[in-house]
């Protein structure tokens, strides 16, 4: 994606920029670009879930680095986006472990409830989807995330009734949709069952 032609201009709120101050303080004298991340993350939130291209140059300015740095680093990192995006990002794994495990069909559920495909977004402004590489949780495969939460153990009817709840504002529980508990097998313990000490 490329980054938002938008030329309004953007400053961080009162609030966001004591954060960022705060933030700034706990590097250093003539390292502050090192606090990249944390601002630009602030800034997406506040402008929508998205990085403008004035956004980006606010904080390159603000940290006294030069712009440049603020783009290399929108661009590598794909926590940031550089365009719009609906109010529920519904990010879904497609590495191996999750596409064994269905993502397509994950994917299916979302085009079949939203009507939008991969890389696009609802009209309503709503909802984005787009495919991403490797969340982390490959045991409880397949998975998604959505805004800053985790949801695994997916099946296409779940992911079915949690854009439901979401467009009918009901929250939704993060973690394994099916009570799986840690990363045990998905019928259960097969190991370690006996408590510390006893012979089981």
């Amino acid at each position: 994606m490329k980054a938002s032609s938008s030329k309004a201009s953007f400053a961080f709120t009162p609030e966001n920029l004591a954060r960022a101050k705060a933030i700034i303080a706990k590097y250093p004298a003539g390292r502050q670009a090192s606090a990249m991340i944390p601002l630009l993350d602030i800034a997406q939130r506040q402008n929508k879930n998205h990085l403008s291209r004035a956004a980006m140059d606010y904080v390159a300015d603000l940290l006294e680095t030069p712009r440049i740095k603020a783009y290399e680093t929108a661009n590598f990192y794909t926590m940031f986006n550089k365009e719009p995006v609906g109010e529920s990002l519904v990010q879904i794994c497609t590495t191996t472990p999750c596409w064994l495990r269905g993502s397509d069909g994950i994917e299916h559920a979302c085009k079949k409830k939203l009507g939008i495909g991969a890389g696009e977004t609802t009209a309503d402004g709503k909802f984005s989807v787009m495919k991403v590489e490797c969340l982390g949780a490959c045991v409880n495969a397949p998975m998604v995330q959505i805004n800053d939460d985790f949801y695994e153990d997916l099946t296409p009817e779940i992911m079915e009734k949690m854009l439901d709840d979401l467009k009918a504002g009901r929250k939704l529980p993060p973690g394994s949709q099916t009570g799986r508990r840690g990363s045990c097998a998905q019928n259960g313990p097969t190991s370690l069952k006996g408590k510390a000490g006893s012979n089981a």
